[in-house]
């Protein structure tokens, strides 16, 4: 539970910091990454057992840390690239309720529990997510044109969980999550600085050192969230399918409430409405376990 707990603590000041990135008009390419060094280092620093750093390619998981990497900062483009054009409600709205692509894997591949508390708490947890998402009256409206990022957006989120739970239990052993974390964050590290090379071959790039302290800032709220993550799903105090839900939706949760008490965020009848169910889902998937 505590794992879990860190794991939602650690995504929500994500929020914060991306938040402040706004206030401090951090570029967010370059914030991001230098937050993926910053979460790479902290996965070596982490990391009890001798790396010998030469072996790394030759574990089993390592292809899937690169796929990984890689799906990291194309999926943060595609949210950018969403939030241009159909705004931030419907990037929130989609890579929160991608939650149902690892449900609905550790139901069918792990042959998970399904109880009628569960089922309830998943449903109301999708509700949820999306009543506390939406920050206008009129809900979500989005062009033809613009569908295919936010569909992009929710499946490259989903695959991401999807395929970390799958690792965790599969290839990861139990010392070898820092490092599993940090080749993750490596590769996007990579992608990040031949995106930032081709920029400054064209002129674009300006180098402001705010940008790196907004990526240390960033960086190591997103290491733990992902170590803690794994963790929590190795805890066994819940099946998987509860412990993305209950991470999902808290996460939604505790970043609306602090976006009220940091940031004065004005909320909406129906926010109100989404935080109310949030608890209750999370109370009834509790409930199915115990």
């Amino acid at each position: 539970m505590i794992a879990l707990a860190l794991s939602i603590l650690s995504s929500t000041m994500i929020f914060v910091v991306f938040k402040l990135f706004s206030k401090f008009k951090i570029n967010t390419l370059h914030g991001l990454t230098f937050n993926y060094v910053t979460a790479c280092f902290c996965g070596i620093i982490f990391q009890k057992e001798t790396v010998d750093f030469l072996a790394i390619p030759s574990f089993s998981w390592f292809p899937f840390a690169l796929v990984l990497g890689a799906l990291f900062i194309i999926v943060f483009n595609l949210m950018a690239i969403t939030t241009q054009r159909s705004g931030l409600s419907v990037v929130s709205v989609a890579t929160k309720m991608s939650v149902v692509i690892p449900i609905i894997f550790g139901l069918v591949y792990y042959n998970e529990s399904l109880g009628f508390l569960k089922i309830t708490g998943i449903i109301l947890a999708l509700i949820a997510v999306y009543l506390a998402s939406i920050k206008t009256k009129d809900g979500i409206k989005i062009k033809r044109s613009n569908f295919i990022f936010p569909i992009l957006v929710f499946l490259g989120s989903g695959i991401i969980d999807t395929t970390v739970k799958y690792l965790e239990g599969e290839f990861i052993a139990k010392h070898d999550i820092p490092i599993f974390s940090a080749t993750i964050y490596a590769m996007a590290g990579v992608i990040g600085f031949v995106i930032l090379a081709f920029q400054a071959s064209k002129g674009n790039f300006k180098f402001q050192f705010k940008n790196v302290l907004g990526g240390i800032a960033l960086g190591i709220p997103n290491y733990f969230s992902i170590y803690f993550l794994v963790q929590a799903l190795r805890s066994g105090i819940f099946d998987s399918s509860g412990v993305f839900t209950i991470n999902n939706v808290a996460i939604v949760m505790f970043s609306t409430l602090v976006g009220i008490l940091l940031f004065k965020e004005k909320l909406l009848v129906k926010n109100w409405i989404g935080i109310g169910l949030a608890v209750i889902s999370i109370i009834l998937i509790a409930f199915e376990k115990f």
